[in-house]
Parts: C-alpha cells; sequence; structure tokens
C-alpha cells in the first residue's frame, strides 16, 4: 500500500483503476482531433482567393516548368499554411496524374534553423519519397557531422537524379534568418542555375512582414518573385470554421448556442486568429468533459481563456532572461504593497534593490524601460503613456490576470531563492511609496 495516495501498489481492482471515473463520460466528443492544429479539413472556409493565388503560381510545375517563389505573410492563426499544405497535395496529385515528377517538400524552420540542417532535412525528405516509389534502398545524410559544402553537394546531385519540378516550403522562415542569416537561402535560390535535369522553386512562410529587413537585396528579390498577405479572419468568418469543425468535432445538440459565436468573437479580438478559436472551442469541450456536464456552455469558454492565457503566460515568464525576471519581481513587489498602477521610475527604485539581491549588474533607466516595453509586447504586463502635464510623459503599467502564476513561476528559478530575496527591504519602499 502506497502511505502516500492509500492505493495498492501491486494491482488487483479493477484493470481501469484510476481512470474509472472517466469511463461513463457523457459523451461531450465525437472526434476532438478535428479542433487541434494539425487537423488538415477537406475545404478551408474563407481562402478561396489565397489558395487560387497560390494555385495560380505553382501551375507551370504541371508543364514541367519553374513555378515563382513566393513569400506568403500574415500573423498566426490566418491559414497559410493549411493553404500551402492543401495546394501542394493537389499540385502532387495533378502532376502523378499526369506523369510528371513533381515533390512538394514542407520544412518547420522553428525547428531545422540551420543552414547544415535544412539541407540535410530536404535531402532527407528527398530520399523518403524517391525510396517509397521506386523501393531503393535509403541512404541518409546525418543531421550533423558532414561539411556543410558536401551536404550541398550530396542535395544538388540527388535533385539532378530525381528530375522534375521541387517545391520546397520553409514554414516561419523568418527564425531561419534570425538565426543564421540568410546564407541558406542564398545557396537554395543559386540552385536552378547549376541543374539541368531538374528545377527548385521556393514557398517562405512568416509571420514577420519584417524579417525581409535582414535579407541581402539580391536574395529577397530572388525569392519574393511573388508576394501574398493573407488578411486575419474577422468574427463572423471564425464563426464559419469552427462551425464546420464542430460538425465534426462534438456529439449532436451539445454546444449551447452562444459557445461559437463567444469563441469567434474573443479569437477575433487577438488579431483574428483561428488557432486560438479552435483552443477556445476544444479546451471549453474538453472542461466540459472533466466536470462531467452535460452541455458546453459560455461559462466553459470563459474558463477556457483564462486557462489558455494563465497557460501562455507561464511558459513566456519562464523563458524570460533574467533582467527581465527582476525587472517582473521589482513590479510585484509593487502589487503587494498595493499599488494597482505603477511608473517606470518606481518599477526602477524597487528593481535596484532586487538586482543587488540577485547579485545582478544594474541596468540603466533607458534599458530597464526597453525591458519594460518588451514585458508589454509580451502581453506579461499592461502599460499605457500618460501627459503629467509641464512634468512631460511617463508610462505606467499594471497585471491583468495571471500574478498568481507570475509568482510562482520565477519562485521556480534558482536565481530568485528566498534567502536572496530576503534581502530586499519592503517596509522601506512601504515608506517610500504610501
Amino acid at each position: 500500500m502506497d502511505e502516500n495516495t492509500g492505493l495498492s501498489a501491486g494491482g488487483g481492482g479493477s484493470s481501469a483503476g484510476l481512470f474509472t471515473k472517466y469511463l461513463n463520460n457523457r459523451g461531450i466528443f465525437k472526434n476532438r482531433e478535428v479542433l487541434r492544429h494539425s487537423y488538415r479539413p477537406h475545404i478551408l472556409p474563407h481562402r478561396r482567393p489565397q489558395i487560387d493565388s497560390i494555385a495560380a503560381i505553382l501551375a507551370p510545375a504541371i508543364r514541367n516548368e519553374t513555378p515563382s517563389n513566393i513569400l506568403i505573410y500574415g500573423k498566426t492563426g490566418t491559414g497559410k499554411t493549411a493553404s500551402v499544405k492543401y495546394v501542394g497535395a493537389e499540385l502532387e496529385n495533378a502532376c502523378r496524374e499526369m506523369g510528371k515528377a513533381c515533390n512538394v517538400i514542407h520544412l518547420n524552420c522553428e525547428l531545422i534553423d540551420t543552414q547544415y540542417r535544412v539541407l540535410a532535412q530536404i535531402a532527407n525528405e528527398l530520399e523518403d519519397l524517391e525510396s517509397k516509389s521506386s523501393d531503393k534502398p535509403r541512404s541518409s545524410i546525418p543531421m550533423t557531422g558532414w561539411p556543410t559544402d558536401q551536404v550541398y553537394s550530396e542535395l544538388k546531385s540527388m535533385v539532378e537524379t530525381i528530375g522534375g519540378v521541387n517545391v520546397i516550403v520553409l514554414d516561419e522562415i523568418d527564425k531561419l534568418v534570425k538565426k543564421s542569416g540568410d546564407e541558406t537561402l542564398y545557396n537554395l535560390t543559386r540552385f536552378n542555375s547549376e541543374l539541368k535535369n531538374a528545377k527548385i522553386s521556393m514557398i517562405g512562410i512568416s509571420n514577420d512582414l519584417r524579417f525581409t529587413n535582414f535579407l541581402d537585396p539580391r536574395v529577397l528579390s530572388s525569392l519574393s518573385e511573388e508576394e501574398l498577405v493573407f488578411p486575419p479572419y474577422n468574427a463572423p468568418q471564425l464563426r464559419d470554421i469552427l462551425q464546420q469543425r464542430a460538425d465534426v468535432a462534438f456529439a449532436d445538440n451539445i454546444l449551447d448556442e452562444g459557445v461559437i459565436p463567444l469563441c469567434a468573437a474573443l479569437a477575433a479580438q487577438e488579431h483574428g486568429d483561428a488557432r486560438r478559436a479552435l483552443d477556445l472551442l476544444r479546451i471549453s469541450g474538453e472542461l466540459a468533459e472533466r466536470e462531467d456536464g452535460a452541455r458546453v456552455s459560455e461559462k466553459h469558454v470563459k474558463m477556457a481563456q483564462q486557462k489558455i492565457e494563465t497557460d501562455s503566460l507561464i511558459v513566456c515568464v519562464s523563458s524570460l532572461p533574467t533582467q527581465s525576471k527582476a525587472v517582473l519581481y521589482s513590479m510585484l513587489i509593487l502589487s503587494e504593497l498595493n499599488k494597482q498602477v505603477f511608473t517606470t521610475g518606481e518599477v526602477a527604485q524597487v528593481y535596484r534593490d532586487v538586482a543587488q539581491a540577485l547579485e545582478l549588474d544594474i541596468l540603466t533607466h533607458r534599458r530597464i524601460t526597453d525591458l519594460i516595453s518588451e514585458l508589454t509586447m509580451l502581453g506579461v504586463i499592461n502599460s499605457r503613456v500618460v501627459s503629467r502635464g509641464r512634468y512631460g510623459r511617463t508610462k505606467e503599467m499594471w497585471f491583468g490576470t495571471g500574478v498568481a502564476g507570475i509568482k510562482r513561476t520565477l519562485a521556480k528559478d534558482e536565481r530568485f531563492d528566498e534567502n536572496r530575496l530576503k534581502q530586499i527591504d519592503i517596509t522601506r519602499f512601504r515608506t517610500l511609496f504610501r
């Protein structure tokens, strides 16, 4: 018997054990996977113009001609990746039916963000496709260990041997450029000048319209032969997307009438992010399921919104640099002194004591202001600039939700040791900011 749980460690009793109470759930979901980002529907509502544009640009591949390179921009959750994958699958099917060679290779540059790994991954994807179609033994390029020139040469030889049109999709291309510069893109854009029997076309997908500032003009002109911008979804469009998924995902008559409109409205406020809308709807259903509810209501949507905000906030705070955490901790001290709103100057005063306690270099007032701006941009705090008349302008800050989660997250950082933090004289600040 486990002393802490009171449960038998060796078995016996129901085989379901801990999960018995979940076996008789009311059946909120028919297929919850439909509400995940990875699911690709057969129809993409409100993206037909963008899909048609991508298809028109890639159409020369059907004639074994080189399509133009494309740069696709748009905020997160606007259907960029789903649209490109949909068109890519249709292109491969069309070429197959016509007896033309065409491969679409999709890479996520957030996970593969160096030149070596990009080239190696393209080669390995092509080898996978070839080994499936011709039963050839696979001789993969290692993800590390070779000189980059050797990988480049091997990939070029492989592409030439395979022939046809090869479309390389670099999703989150901005991550690759910011991490390792534009050399990878330069090498890929000059592939066609070195090939005789094959063609390379590239599609870059980015959430950041400014990443092209990091590109050499020659690379930019070659890469952005065509540009497409995906606009955010509005609330009615998000309702259509959610309704399409909900019809498949949920049991019949399980959603209250206001659930989908509320999810759509909340996501529309977040820059029209369909992923956010889908997460809200799925988590609302899961919360109803966990409490063994008979229906999913607007109450569950509001609970889901709070959960998503708290979870994303915790991930964001845990990944902050130590100096940013010190500034944030200074704000927590001010909030504990019942200051609902605080200024940059007040944060800077507390920060100096916090930095000393944590044995950090003390930043300048300008740098502290920069870190505060970054925390605002990340959504960790709220801020506004107010005019003080002849005394000039100042920034006021305050916490929204999730203060308890921020405290717990900072407490897990070993730099924020309790013994160190005891050195901070809270009483002095209580007098100072009375």
